[in-house]
């Protein structure tokens, strides 16, 4: 485990080795390793498969994709929530060569169009429909020359091949000549302009991942891990799907997307060992009104990740869930995704404070506006180098070599310190900084002071433009439910804890915080919210 001496730079160990196989290979060893073995649970398919039937059915689905015109390198998208179909999807098209194309439930006609442009997909296989969304009929208005084949998922008839004729299997040889080095996924990210970018992810890239953040977590054969995070991000398909492959855990799917009732229930019904989620997700459930029901003793471990991690709420599920062993995972979809985690023995303190340590074969680094490495304890732009950086983003080198430099770092865009022990803590985002009468400020600062208040839930903390002095603070915060409390009395509560600038300006009590699908939120929809609520123009980058 890396530490560092003087400077923020450390590396992480060199052991276990890195996985110099396919990801097709990789799940044919867990296969061969526990074919009776219980693979994958869909709970609202009424889906239980063992490694056995699993593999059956990719091995089928991977050569009927090439029996019908499909080549090696192709990219085939897949639009749908979780489900089993996605999973056989995942590994079925990693078996062809082919370079599977994540499009987020959400999408709406004209961003579905530019992603399936932009990577020129050949297939898509989708569901039907997803919450409000016609998915079919979505499709069935797109004029994509080099779309050649569209699969649905489910047994019905939609005009398009249904995904059971893929699972009837063909006849055609599975390539022989697959590199751990090849492209097989493309997932999409915002960036603070312009249209999303396409990371493009190696097998050794997402296996190795999927390797390091199970094994930081103690996952072993028998585990059952409890997956409401969606797969078409790389918490649910790296972090879930093939940290399971690689240890010979089963995966469980508790719904299509996030229930917390759902994941509760999952919880107990499946004797879960392990359970993932951002912190939204920690939060819904533990103040879900029928939480005290569940009997949630088989939990041992599982990550919490995918946004900062309210420091009240990781106290919560240890205490409330059993999660003794529950780590904090940090990276993001660039780098595969996590590059620092923390360990299941690390005390509470570290948890709820850090991201943890650097995973194995990474080197890190902490650097100022110059590129020059920060002194330990300073804060500055986080930069991560080694397997897990992306190949790059799709057909498109220039904003590739803005995000990783000539020796190979990807640069992050988030602010980081990491002290003398290698721990890493977040700070918040370069653009996310304010400047106040000269004053750097972080958000996360704040954030956590407001949640220690008995009577907050959530607070998100935002810059907004005020002539005087450049940035004011603006935060939003959540309730628990039967608590009141005024802004003085926030004010009040945060007097005598941090300096004064620090005390935000505006307080605004809301109900929820504008969210991705994955749980993150959307600080820039808050802070233009401000920004309209006090009468201010703003020509910020839209930033998703």
């Amino acid at each position: 485990m890396g530490s560092c001496m003087s400077l923020s730079q450390v590396r992480g160990a060199a052991f276990p080795p890195l996985i110099e196989d396919t990801i097709g290979a990789a799940f044919d060893k867990a296969v061969a390793r526990d074919p009776a073995g219980l693979a994958l649970v869909s709970r609202h398919q009424a889906v239980r498969w063992t490694w056995a039937e699993l593999g059956e059915r990719v091995d089928a689905v991977a050569r009927a994709l090439l029996d019908r015109g499909l080549m090696p390198g192709d990219r085939v998208g897949i639009w749908a929530p979780n489900c089993a179909g996605w999973a056989i999807t995942q590994f079925a098209t990693a078996k062809a060569g082919l370079i599977l194309v994540n499009i987020n439930p959400a999408y709406r006609l004209s961003e579905l169009e530019y992603a399936l442009t932009k990577v020129g997909c050949a297939a898509l296989i989708l569901a039907p429909s997803h919450k409000s969304s016609d998915y079919v009929a979505m499709v069935r208005q797109l004029d994509l020359p080099l779309l050649r084949l569209i699969v649905t998922l489910g047994g019905e008839d939609h005009g398009f091949l249904p995904f059971a004729a893929l699972e009837a299997g063909g006849s055609a040889i599975l390539p022989d000549n697959i590199s751990p080095y090849d492209p097989v996924n493309i997932q999409f990210t915002s960036g603070t302009t312009g249209h999303p970018k396409g990371a493009t992810l190696s097998h050794r890239n997402i296996l190795n991942n999927g390797f390091f953040v199970g094994d930081r977590i103690g996952l072993r054969r028998g585990d059952r891990i409890c997956i409401p995070v969606p797969l078409y991000h790389c918490f649910g398909m790296v972090m879930a799907n093939l940290a399971c492959v690689n240890h010979g855990a089963t995966i469980v799917y508790p719904d299509a997307s996030f229930d917390p009732l759902k994941t509760l229930e999952a919880v107990e019904a499946e004797r879960c060992t392990a359970l993932y989620g951002v912190p939204t997700m920690f939060i819904a459930m533990l103040n879900h009104a029928e939480f005290g029901r569940f009997d949630l003793s088989s939990l041992r471990t599982g990550i919490m990740a995918g946004s900062p991690c309210p420091i009240a709420t990781m106290r919560e599920v240890i205490a409330r869930m059993n999660m003794s062993q529950v780590t904090i995972a940090y990276g993001m979809t660039e780098t595969s995704p996590v590059s620092f985690q923390s360990d299941i023995d690390d005390p509470i303190e570290l948890k709820v404070s850090t991201v943890g340590r650097v995973q194995p074969h990474l080197d890190v680094k902490v650097v100022d506006g110059d590129g020059a490495v920060v002194p330990c304890d300073e804060p500055g732009e986080l930069c991560t180098r080694g397997y897990s950086v992306m190949l790059g983003y799709w057909d498109d080198p220039a904003r590739t070599a803005e995000a990783i430099d000539a020796d190979g770092f990807m640069h992050t865009g988030d602010l980081a310190t990491i002290d003398a022990d290698g721990y890493c803590r977040i700070v918040g985002r370069i653009k996310d900084m304010v400047i106040r009468g000269g004053e750097n400020i972080y958000p996360r600062e704040i954030e956590e002071y407001l949640l220690g208040h008995p009577a907050i839930v959530d607070a998100q903390v935002v810059g907004v433009a005020d002539e005087r002095l450049g940035e004011e603070l603006a935060a939003w915060v959540i309730l628990r439910s039967g608590h009141e409390i005024s802004e003085n009395d926030l004010r009040a509560f945060c007097r005598d804890k941090i300096a004064h600038f620090k005390i935000p300006r505006y307080i605004r009590f809301v109900d929820a915080f504008p969210m991705t699908v994955t749980g993150k939120i959307q600080k820039f929809l808050i802070r233009q919210q401000m920004h309209d609520l006090l009468g201010m123009a703003t020509t910020e980058s839209i930033d998703q």
